[in-house]
């Protein structure tokens, strides 16, 4: 392990998390498998920001170095100016995490979950109840109930309220909305955004795409490594290919006809359209619907601005 037992806290007041070069890998029966590779980047205090990526992408194990589960085979990591190996216990004492799965008691009812982590942490829930309000109201009438028999969107309210019962100032948030239904996961988001007023810095991981638009900034990962780290709207501006949408009633054929022309450089499914560009950047949408006519005359083309997924697919290609 390469960590600089010298190093143990940072000076930069702004910075929340610094991350430095970090490295991991596992040993399997067959193979060593590498989570992360060479991973660098900084978040700023109060900011929300996206670790966006697939499964796999080594995410979750990031997490767990920055929240002092895990040691890095090599690099560096701060987290609120604390060093994560040799100031651990310092950092555990301000930083909330909530794991993908649900983690909490389930024969425990949600007062007495609430009232185990307070207790954890020599605190209340009147204490810090300001923080933690909006949240709280919305699973108090269910607080007799058993964390087990809560829906999936109230076990996810309570499960942050539990993370934050300690006012952390830093809070991780590993895949909060996987499972839960859109309604759910809009109204999470938005209890998100409302604990920026308190100062607190949010790292999230998600693997859906269309959250990353609701992040300051975030990082794309994929296989262990970060392929790019921005705002979201500098991320899609980067895009400078023209993109078009082409729509079609047999979708699959569709994409397979288009793959065979060789104007297409690529052509990927998104939803109830194909995304497709062209290698001559310089085509209007005329000659995209020429070219696509030997296909079918019985096309929707046009031109759209690109997303956090085409951009993710994009730099993939790379």
């Amino acid at each position: 392990m390469t960590y600089n037992k010298q190093r143990t806290a940072t000076n930069d007041s702004m910075i929340a998390v610094k991350v430095h070069n970090i490295k991991k890998t596992f040993k399997t029966e067959k193979s060593i498998v590498t989570a992360l590779e060479d991973i660098s980047f900084e978040v700023n205090r109060g900011e929300v920001f996206g670790l966006i990526g697939p499964d796999g992408a080594g995410k979750t194990t990031l997490f767990r170095i920055l929240t002092t589960l895990m040691i890095a085979d090599a690099g560096d990591a701060w987290v609120d100016g604390f060093e994560v190996v040799n100031k651990y216990k310092e950092i555990r004492k301000r930083v909330g995490y909530m794991p993908g799965r649900f983690s909490l008691y389930q024969d425990l009812t949600v007062e007495e979950n609430l009232a185990f982590f307070a207790t954890l942490f020599n605190t209340t829930l009147e204490e810090n109840y300001d923080l933690i309000k909006t949240i709280y109201q919305q699973i108090e009438p269910f607080k007799k109930r058993r964390a087990g028999a809560l829906s999936g969107g109230m076990k996810q309210k309570l499960a942050l309220s539990c993370a934050l019962i300690h006012r952390p100032s830093v809070l991780f948030l590993d895949e909060p909305t996987t499972g839960v239904d859109a309604v759910s996961r809009k109204e999470f988001w938005e209890l998100l955004r409302q604990l920026q007023i308190h100062g607190i810095t949010i790292i999230v991981s998600t693997p859906y795409m269309d959250e990353a638009s609701l992040c300051d900034r975030v990082a794309l990962m994929q296989e262990g490594r970060i392929m790019q780290i921005n705002s979201p709207r500098g991320i899609t501006e980067s895009f400078k290919k023209p993109l078009w949408s082409v729509r079609s009633g047999n979708m699959y054929q569709l994409m397979l006809d288009i793959l065979a022309l060789d104007a297409i450089d690529t052509c990927y499914p998104f939803g109830q359209y194909h995304h497709v560009v062209f290698k001559d950047e310089t085509y209007s949408l005329e000659n995209a619907k020429q070219i696509l006519s030997t296909i079918s005359s019985d096309l929707e083309v046009k031109q759209i601005p690109a997303t956090i997924e085409d951009c993710f697919m994009e730099l993939m290609r790379k």
